[in-house]
């Protein structure tokens, strides 16, 4: 008998300049250069630092769920 798939979940923070959407695609990029077989992700927090008035920097934490080999 075959097990179902067996998943793993992790958190990873990505960072831009640019806004959340950015950062939350660069922590799924650089993750996917070290974890086979991501299937989802979450947003866990997302924050930034402010400067003169201005958001200047975003960061979100996510949460990256891939499936384990058996």
């Amino acid at each position: 008998m075959m097990p179902g798939h067996i998943y793993k979940h992790i958190e990873v923070t990505g960072s831009s300049t640019i806004g959340t959407d950015d950062a939350i695609s660069a922590a799924i990029a650089e993750a996917t250069k070290t974890i086979k077989h991501l299937h989802w992700f979450e947003v866990i927090e997302s924050r930034g630092h402010i400067e003169d008035g201005k958001v200047k920097h975003w960061q979100a934490t996510i949460k990256v769920g891939f499936r384990l080999d058996h």
